[in-house]
């Protein structure tokens, strides 16, 4: 693959979205071999709740907040009980609070009465739980059940649309079926959790992004840098 980039010119790169994603891949994997959920959890369903709880919040708050939310409701069932004034008591920090501990308890109940206390490994079934979107259904699928999965976040939506993979579109849903025909399927979920990794660290939203130390450096379209 870089054999073919040196043989053509670069914007030969841009005409052939797919041939552009297989380089992004291949060079991502070299700089960022350990990639993963940034979302520390140990049971699936504890992977639900603190997914919900990023929604405007960095990982490393959920990370240490979910910390005594599962220290007092350890299970399902133990938060589906839980009234949602206690549970909001507990997420205040991550923000959002009052709609994050309605959208908790809710899923928590939901996930007990018609689903057994088993999260389903289904995407259009993680749909119908309560503050489960897209993205929070794709993370599940590709991290908890290793199924294919574009998760579709702010970094994934902002990197795809610098890098010249997407053209200018934001709205989630088009950004992730857009990249459902670029990115082989296995390589989906890593690759977003990827593009986490180098969205903090290199490829920034709020400076100006460090393109003399990025490994796509030769290959990024840049747009709007």
């Amino acid at each position: 693959m870089e054999n073919e980039l040196k043989n053509n010119n670069t914007n030969d790169i841009y005409s052939d979205k797919k041939k552009l994603a297989l380089l992004v891949i291949e060079r991502l994997k070299k700089a960022y071999p350990d990639s993963g959920c940034s979302l520390i959890y140990d049971e699936p369903w504890k992977l639900l709740v603190s997914v919900r709880l990023a929604a405007q919040c960095t990982d490393e708050r959920v990370n240490v907040i979910v910390e005594e939310l599962f220290k007092a409701y350890p299970t399902i069932n133990a938060l589906a009980d839980a009234s949602v004034s206690d549970i909001e008591s507990i997420i205040r920090p991550c923000g959002l609070s009052k709609g994050k501990s309605k959208d908790i308890s809710n899923c928590m109940k939901m996930l007990r009465d018609e689903f057994d206390g088993v999260i389903p490994c289904d995407l259009n079934l993680l749909l119908k739980l309560p503050g489960v979107g897209r993205k929070s259904a794709n993370l599940i699928m590709g991290d908890v059940f290793g199924e294919p999965a574009i998760v579709r976040d702010t970094h994934c939506i902002r990197l795809t649309n610098r890098m010249g993979l997407v053209d200018g579109i934001k709205e989630p849903k088009k950004v992730e079926m857009a990249l459902w025909k670029l990115i082989p399927p296995e390589e989906g979920s890593n690759f977003c959790h990827r593009l986490v990794f180098h969205g903090r660290d290199i490829c920034t939203a709020r400076t100006k992004p460090y393109c003399d130390q990025c490994c796509l450096n030769d290959i990024c379209a840049k747009v709007g840098v």
